[in-house]
């Protein structure tokens, strides 16, 4: 492929944001509550996932999730395919040093998505968890500049809270298409044979009560998860903590409906989200014990690969840090283009 230029950058980025108009709609507005700086390279992100999350649909099973890991090592090779949403996720992995283990870890999510694998039990819902939320939880946040490790810890918290709260919100729509995602063992503690429930979604009391439980799991991670948005830029946390309160309004929309997902899908009216977002900050409070909380044993693996990935290198403060962070960024975008097109051959 070309050496890249301003405008080929500029054309991936239009194709990586066309791609997220036309996808996820909160994903959309998530990033419009982010700075900049930070969404755009969310989009370049959320773009190759769509990209991912459409070959595993596609073709299923081991061979796509091989297609995929291949895609992944000419991305960290800096030999991206000719894809506009690989080229641009290539270009955040280097600027960012995102550990391959965060992505990796969420192709395999989006696998274990598409042969329908479901949950024994909670350390197996809280490992699907950590690979289809907590991984992006924990890019986005080296996106926003943070590797503390417990600032890493808590996004991943926050990540395993909004997919247990999704989850609460979709047990009957998931459970029409052939999905179920609660813990079996908790199903069977409330005399709720899985398979019996696949083939006859319906609300019950024991039903709300196993839903009643994985909202309060997610509080209590939503609760941890405040000491880390505190470890973010000052102009990135308003939106994180806007996304936890709204998200956190979905379990209490299934509650007022008395805890019955089956029947309809609780939904946050625009009037709602939009006091939850004016107030967030206001409800915002440091939480010091939980900041030094450790993992989820599903998510101390994430951790871990950014305690052992080497940050990118940190500009000099004042005028003259900014010229020498700009010259090596872009000695680092040419030597990774030269890896992507081969050694330049003399005429």
């Amino acid at each position: 492929m070309p050496p890249a230029t301003p405008e080929t950058v500029h054309a991936d980025m239009a194709a990586c944001r066309m791609m997220l108009s036309g996808g996820s709609k909160s994903f959309a507005a998530a990033a419009r509550l982010l700075p900049k700086r930070v969404a755009e390279p969310a989009t370049a992100l959320y773009a190759f996932c769509r990209v991912a999350d459409d070959i595993i649909d596609e073709g299923g099973g081991a061979d796509a999730l091989a297609e995929l890991r291949a895609r992944l090592d000419g991305i960290y090779a800096g030999r991206p395919v000719g894809h506009p949403a690989d080229r641009a996720f290539a270009r955040i992995v280097a600027r960012h040093a995102i550990p391959r283990a965060l992505p990796e870890a969420l192709l395999e999510g989006l696998a274990w998505d598409a042969e329908g694998r479901q949950c024994v039990d909670e350390p197996a819902l809280e490992a699907y968890a950590a690979r289809v939320a907590a991984a992006v939880g924990a890019i986005m946040t080296l996106l926003m500049g943070v590797r503390d490790p417990q600032a890493i810890a808590r996004a991943c918290d926050l990540g395993v809270a909004m997919q247990y709260t999704n989850i609460a919100r979709d047990v009957g729509e998931d459970a029409r298409n052939g999905r179920l995602y609660l813990p079996h063992d908790w199903l069977r503690e409330e005399g709720i044979e899985p398979s019996d429930f696949l083939a006859d979604p319906a609300f019950t009391p024991a039903l709300g009560r196993v839903v009643a439980r994985l909202l309060a799991t997610a509080d209590a991670l939503y609760r941890r998860a405040e000491a880390g948005i505190a470890l973010l830029p000052p102009d990135c946390r308003s939106g994180i903590a806007a996304a936890r309160f709204v998200y956190a309004e979905i379990g209490r929309q299934v509650e007022r409906q008395g805890l019955d997902s089956i029947s309809r899908r609780a939904v946050v009216p625009a009037h709602r989200k939009l006091r939850l977002m004016a107030r967030s900050l206001g409800q915002l409070r440091l939480r010091p014990g939980d900041r030094e909380a450790p993992a989820l044993p599903g998510t101390a693996f994430l951790v871990d690969a950014v305690v052992a990935m080497p940050p990118a290198e940190q500009p000099v403060s004042g005028f003259r840090g900014r010229v020498l962070w700009a010259v090596e960024l872009f000695d680092r975008l040419d030597r990774m283009e030269q890896a992507m097109t081969g050694p330049v051959r003399p005429a």
